[in-house]
């Protein structure tokens, strides 16, 4: 069984709060983007291919192609969320092969390691007869990391807490056009909560997005760009050539280093990311 695994966008991002167990409270809008979307025209495909079969072999299988990925394939998110679907499962169930190309850029605030966990979770699940309930692959997923759940409802989402709490929200895109840009630079989640000072925003970001898009540049933020722009100073042209070119409205993902922007035409798209030289650069219509 195969599966086509997309990646998310942050559309903001406040933090808002450090919690007693070390982690920051936060407020952002999840997006999925990727193979979901009508059209992906990208160098690189913006999904991940998984596909996972039972085996009759005596152990199970983990292969991997395309990307390379800098872990061992033992700390691989995949590997993990395969170990502990099997340990939660009631039963000893079969061996399976796995097989993952890696398409989606790590290090980009895009969740491509996280939705390959849940990805894998709700296959495995498929696979063996819906052995696991809902809440239990819920649980599993977010043990995996805070960006895992959102990959079961794989829809606009508002999230909150360590972005665990989700809510589903109306927000419709459809007909504009996204430009995502990854720089060779990687920002690292310890990196880039280490220069965070968490507040409350004054504006409840459901809101915001209510609002026309063309006022978002002025309201909608991602708390961890001013940062980073002062530790990355390089990044920070990619958001103002996507502004320079066109865009909308445009902003770093995540706590990562992808920029996207939001277009009205794919032509206007395709030209910003032409003035880009970086790597990894592709369009999607939402």
């Amino acid at each position: 069984m195969i599966e086509f695994v997309n990646a998310k966008l942050n559309l903001g991002l406040n933090i808002v709060g450090k919690r007693s167990d070390g982690y920051h409270n936060l407020e952002t809008i999840f997006l999925p983007v990727g193979h979901k979307s009508k059209n992906v025209e990208c160098d690189n495909p913006l999904c991940d291919m998984l596909e996972i079969i039972k085996s009759n072999d005596d152990n199970d299988e983990f292969i991997t192609f395309g990307n390379s990925i800098n872990c061992q394939p033992e700390k691989n998110l995949v590997w993990k969320a395969y170990q502990a679907f099997k340990n939660a499962c009631p039963i000893e169930i079969s061996k399976h092969k796995i097989y993952l190309e890696k398409h989606l850029p790590d290090g980009a605030g895009m969740g491509g390691g996280s939705a390959n966990a849940t990805f894998t979770l709700k296959l495995l699940n498929k696979l063996n007869d819906n052995i696991l309930s809902d809440d239990k692959i819920f649980s599993i997923a977010l043990s995996l990391g805070a960006d895992c759940p959102f990959f079961i409802y794989n829809s606009p989402c508002f999230a909150t807490g360590i972005g665990e709490i989700l809510e589903p929200i109306d927000l419709d895109l459809n007909g504009y056009w996204i430009a995502i840009v990854k720089p060779e630079v990687s920002i690292s989640t310890k990196e880039a909560f280490s220069m965070i000072t968490p507040k409350k925003p004054m504006t409840d970001l459901r809101n915001l997005v209510k609002l026309p898009i063309e006022t978002w540049k002025e309201h909608i933020v991602n708390d961890f760009e001013h940062s980073m722009f002062s530790l990355h100073p390089e990044i920070s042209g990619i958001k103002k050539c996507l502004y320079d070119n066109g865009a909308i409205y445009a902003s770093m993902t995540g706590s990562g280093s992808a920029f996207f922007g939001i277009f009205r035409s794919k032509k206007d798209a395709e030209n910003a990311i032409s003035k880009s030289d970086h790597r990894f650069k592709c369009v999607v219509e939402f």
